[in-house]
């Protein structure tokens, strides 16, 4: 769902951008109550997992794709400040390195694909873990249906933003219609995604997941075929581990999914793509500042080999997503007191 430039106008580009520029600001601060020694390299590789499952495109309907969003799933790994972060600086990448989104249309995005999904799905995944059993299977299940709303509300994100500024005129009802129809096939595949994340994170780390903290009563695990509680003093010596075995194991995967599978996607168009060249939208795209970027269109410029072009673009996204992400996450992460006192 990036929006190139042209979609919206000057006026609504700017205000968006400010909008997300203090989302982010917000995102900084309270970023600081949710990472730490920890948790901040996590972060980082949830950004660059983010970056990694967007290049896979799933098909969807006849000719219309569609990928991750992906704020579902960094708000509940990491907290919904981070959240914001982690796509962020997935479509900061994106739209500096790889021309996929527009540069004028970044507070757009961010606005549309980073603040709408954490803070929909996020209200949604809290308010399901209160009236649901404390389980493993439903912190999976809560995380299903947040991540499944989270997309058509972004779909009906944009069609707002495209009512007040849109550059063509195409009636409002129908950008709509087309939007969130496309948006909510979409949003089953990111729910499976997330939920098949989430729940691979919480059955190893469950004390690194942000989602699972604070719960009234302990996460229950399935030890041996039965429902055990996973009581403080059983996960201490979890707690107590470092994560650096899930951080080489989820980067590996990222690798994997960037430089490897990203070959098989599909290549039909987009939802957004999809209706703006089926409704009349894209009338006025332009083209892309970045367009001449030596990774542009997520190749690597003089390499003809489409597999391994595409591979390095992928392995360079992630890696660049990690040190970037990772570098925010290390410096806003919260210390500790004697440490923060020097």
């Amino acid at each position: 769902m990036h929006v190139p430039d042209g979609f919206i106008n000057a006026p609504v580009s700017v205000a968006a951008g400010v909008a997300a520029a203090g989302a982010v600001a917000v995102g900084l601060k309270g970023a600081r109550r949710e990472l730490d020694e920890r948790t901040a390299p996590l972060a980082g590789l949830v950004a660059a997992f983010i970056f990694a499952v967007q290049m896979l495109n799933f098909p969807v309907a006849a000719g219309t794709s569609g990928h991750l969003l992906g704020g579902a799933l960094a708000a509940i790994l990491v907290g919904p400040y981070t959240g914001v972060l982690c796509v962020s600086v997935v479509l900061l990448m994106q739209g500096i390195l790889f021309a996929d989104g527009g540069l004028t249309a970044l507070g757009v995005n961010i606005t549309v694909m980073g603040v709408v999904t954490v803070v929909v799905s996020y209200a949604l995944f809290r308010g399901l873990v209160k009236v649901l059993p404390r389980t493993r299977r439903s912190l999976t299940a809560a995380s299903f249906a947040a991540a499944l709303v989270s997309v058509p509300a972004s779909a009906a994100a944009f069609t707002l933003l495209y009512a007040i500024g849109g550059t063509t005129h195409v009636p409002v009802g129908k950008v709509l219609t087309a939007m969130v129809g496309v948006h909510v096939l979409i949003g089953i595949g990111e729910a499976v995604i997330t939920m098949l994340t989430v729940g691979a994170v919480v059955a190893v780390r469950p004390d690194l997941v942000y989602g699972a903290r604070g719960l009234s009563a302990p996460l229950k695990l399935r030890v041996g075929g039965e429902l055990v509680d996973a009581a403080p003093a059983a996960q201490a010596p979890a707690a107590a581990r470092s994560p650096k075995k899930l951080l080489l194991s989820g980067l590996a995967a990222a690798l994997l999914l960037a430089g490897f599978v990203s070959f098989y996607a599909s290549a039909s168009p987009d939802g957004l793509e999809k209706v703006a060249a089926d409704q009349g939208i894209d009338k006025n795209v332009e083209d892309h500042a970045a367009a001449d970027s030596p990774l542009a269109d997520y190749g690597v410029k003089g390499i003809e080999a489409p597999r391994l072009s595409g591979g390095l673009a992928g392995v360079i996204g992630v890696g660049a997503t990690v040190v970037v992400g990772g570098g925010v996450f290390w410096a806003v992460r919260r210390r500790p007191a004697a440490q923060a006192s020097d």
